[in-house]
């Protein structure tokens, strides 16, 4: 399993649940290819925001190695699963997604149908208790895509 987890930037969202998901799935020797990328590409080669490195590292998991880069045509070939964490980053890649792929293109928080809301919020402009609230979603998020993607 391929799965490519994409946000505005690739250095707040994305890079969160990347670490989120790889972690889970090396504690549970799944073997799975993960990767993140951004829309747009304003943050094209920097390390993800140093508030989702802290957040992530709270729990054990080290993000500080991921660069961010911008999502390729070659992705939407390679990727089974791409997850979004909002709208606008939906509309974004399907954009620039052969329509053969489409299909590949989710909300990450649409694997949990009673969650709300359905967009991970961008905690950019937040505070370090913004970072937390995205990280409890994101991980409830890849707990699903586990249970239902890998079992």
């Amino acid at each position: 399993m391929k799965i490519l987890m994409v946000c505005l930037g690739n250095i707040c969202r994305s890079p969160l649940a990347e670490g989120i998901l790889k972690h889970k799935l090396e504690q549970l020797s799944l073997p799975a290819h993960v990767d993140s990328a951004g829309t747009g590409n304003y943050h094209q080669g920097e390390k993800p925001d140093h508030r989702s490195v802290a957040t992530a590292l709270q729990y054990g998991i080290d993000i500080s190695k991921q660069k961010a880069r911008q999502i390729k045509p070659i992705d939407f070939q390679y990727f089974d699963r791409i997850y979004v964490m909002d709208e606008s980053n939906r509309k974004n890649v399907l954009s620039v997604c052969p329509e053969d792929q489409q299909h590949k293109i989710k909300l990450i928080l649409s694997v949990l149908p009673d969650f709300s809301p359905q967009e991970v919020p961008d905690p950019y402009w937040d505070s370090l208790t913004g970072f937390e609230k995205v990280y409890q979603m994101l991980d409830k998020a890849c707990d699903q895509i586990i249970a239902t993607d890998f079992q």
